[in-house]
C-alpha cells in the first residue's frame, strides 16, 4: 500500500510526567496513512504510556497529539475511540464471562443506527441492527481465526486465540488508527507468522494505518514500514527497520551486540 499524504497521526513534543518521573519525553513524529509502524524499546522504556496519551486513558504533560489535523490531547477515551481510534492491551481485557461472538457485537453496538427505545420496543429497524451487528461479529471472527468458536467463553479461549480476539474486537469500532500493544505476546512461531500475515491483511483489507508495540524483533523487522525506538521514555531512534537495526544507539540501549 501507498504511503502518501498528509500524516494520520502526528505527535509533537509529547511529554507526560507522573511527579518526579518522566515516563515519556519530548517524543515527536508522525505516522503516514497505510504504515505498519512499530514502537519498540526496552521494558520501561514508556511504550504502553505512550499509547495511553494516545487513547485519552492519561492527559499529556505538555505536547500535542494531531489525529487527522485535529488535536485529540485531553479528549475522554470514548471521544477518541469515536474519532477513528481503536486499541487493544498489553494486558487482555476481555469480557471474559461472555463469548467471543458477544465481546465483538458489544464493541459493534457503537455503531448500530437505532436508538435504545427502538430497540426496547423490538421494532423492525432495531431487529434489522442487531441482525447486522452479529453478522459483522461473525465475519471479524472468521478473519481473524475464530471460526467455529463464536460461542465459546472468552477466558477458555486459547491465549493467542484471546490476542485475536481483542483484534476483532477493535475491528468492530471501525477505526482508521489500529494500536495494538504487543499482539504477539503468548504466540508461538507459527502463531507470530500468521499473526503477521494478519495484520497486513487488515491493513490492506480495511485501508488502515496500524501502529503496534511489539517485543519479538523478528516480527517487527519484517512486518513494520518504520520503526520508532523509546529508551527511558526518550525517541531515540526513528526510521526504516534495517536503519534502526544498524543504529549503535539502539544496539547499545536495546538490541544487543547480536
Amino acid at each position: 500500500m501507498e504511503k502518501s499524504g498528509k500524516p494520520i497521526l502526528e505527535v509533537q513534543h509529547l511529554t507526560r510526567r507522573f511527579g518526579g518521573l518522566v515516563a515519556v519525553h519530548d517524543v515527536s513524529f508522525p505516522v503516514a496513512p497505510g504504515e505498519i509502524f512499530g514502537l519498540i524499546g526496552p521494558n520501561g522504556a514508556g511504550k504502553t504510556t505512550f499509547f495511553n496519551l494516545l487513547t485519552g486513558i492519561i492527559p499529556p504533560s505538555t505536547g500535542q497529539i494531531l489525529y487527522q489535523g485535529q488535536g485529540i490531547q485531553g479528549l475522554a477515551p470514548h471521544r477518541i475511540a469515536a474519532k477513528g481510534i481503536a486499541r487493544t492491551f498489553q494486558n487482555l481485557r476481555l469480557f471474559g464471562n461472555v463469548s467471543a461472538l458477544e465481546n465483538v457485537a458489544i464493541a459493534r453496538h457503537l455503531h448500530q443506527s437505532s436508538n435504545i427505545f427502538e430497540s426496547i420496543l423490538g421494532l423492525p429497524k432495531a431487529q434489522k441492527a442487531e441482525q447486522e451487528t452479529y453478522d459483522r461479529a461473525q465475519e471479524l471472527l472468521d478473519l481473524v481465526g475464530l471460526t467455529g468458536k463464536y460461542r465459546q467463553q472468552a477466558k477458555n479461549l486459547a491465549y493467542g486465540d484471546q490476542r485475536r480476539l481483542e483484534i476483532a474486537r477493535a475491528l468492530a469500532l471501525e477505526p482508521k488508527l489500529l494500536l495494538l500493544d504487543e499482539p504477539a505476546a503468548g504466540m508461538n512461531p507459527n502463531e507470530k507468522g500468521a499473526l503477521s500475515d494478519l495484520i497486513r491483511q487488515i491493513r490492506d483489507q480495511f485501508n488502515l494505518t496500524v501502529v503496534l508495540i511489539e517485543h519479538h524483533i523478528p516480527l517487527v523487522m519484517g512486518l513494520c514500514d518504520r520503526l520508532a525506538v523509546l529508551d527511558f521514555g526518550e525517541l531515540i531512534a526513528l526510521g526504516l527497520p534495517e536503519e534502526v537495526k544498524a543504529d549503535p544507539a539502539v544496539i547499545e540501549a536495546y538490541l544487543g551486540d547480536e
